[in-house]
């Protein structure tokens, strides 16, 4: 197994904390999908993957149709995507990616979270570079092969395939495949996988640190301090970090 399916296991350890925080991020990816290509999910393949994801969460019908709505609306503002980098306390490096309606605002927040915890925000591409922009689509594994799937998506650029599995909401465990590409090759992956008839069961982005680091559990909790401050900021969708993650 490779790097996305240790980072994989690694981040399943820490879902998002509550339900009305996921809905919150997936409704910002509602209405930025909705602002790029229309509400209408036949014609915009961004918003398919968004509707995907809000399902896989268990997120109702109603709540979609309704973001989708507001979304339409002309009087509705757009959110805009801003990464922040930085550094934590005992150089480890962290990425925030943000939607945000007002920049001062999350800027301003951002940064009290990177002081308030000795850490130190830097400049735009002081650590990005340390991760790989990467794509993951989670698809049904049933009566799929593998090998054969590899074969025909090698051409797309997908460099890691592998099992996996998860628990539905009734707590039954769901077997599924996980597919990891570079970021540039989302689109065409989509095209096959629907073209297909590959049931999607939820896609989207991710950054892998490179490298990680390892802490003392003292150090560890230091780092967590700043990442628990971030995550609960509304503004924010992800935060990835070269922390390696303990068990």
């Amino acid at each position: 197994m490779g790097r996305a399916f240790e980072f994989r296991k690694a981040r399943k350890m820490k879902r998002w904390s509550a339900m009305s925080k996921a809905f919150t991020r997936i409704g910002k990816d509602i209405v930025m999908a909705v602002k790029e290509g229309g509400p209408d999910p036949d014609s915009n393949s961004r918003l398919r993957a968004v509707i995907q994801n809000a399902k896989a969460v268990n997120m109702p019908k109603d709540n979609i149709e309704r973001a989708i709505k507001r979304a339409s609306d002309k009087n509705q503002g757009d959110y805009k995507e801003v990464v922040f980098e930085g550094y934590a306390q005992h150089g480890i490096a962290v990425l925030v990616e943000t939607a945000t309606d007002n920049n001062t605002r999350t800027v301003a927040n951002v940064r009290s979270y990177f002081n308030k915890c000795d850490g130190s925000l830097g400049t735009s591409g002081s650590v990005v570079f340390m991760f790989d922009h990467t794509c993951n689509f989670k698809i049904m594994g049933e009566a799929l092969d593998l090998e054969e799937l590899e074969l025909e998506l090698i051409d797309f650029g997908v460099e890691e395939i592998f099992e996996d599995t998860d628990e539905d909401a009734d707590g039954n465990e769901v077997n599924s495949v996980m597919i990891y590409a570079p970021f540039e090759s989302f689109g065409k992956i989509q095209h096959y996988l629907e073209e297909n008839n590959i049931e999607i069961l939820s896609s989207g982005f991710e950054r892998i640190p490179q490298v990680t680091k390892q802490l003392t559990p003292e150090q560890a909790e230091d780092v967590e301090k700043l990442l628990e401050k971030l995550e609960e900021d509304d503004d924010v969708q992800n935060v990835y970090h070269t922390m390696e993650e303990i068990e």
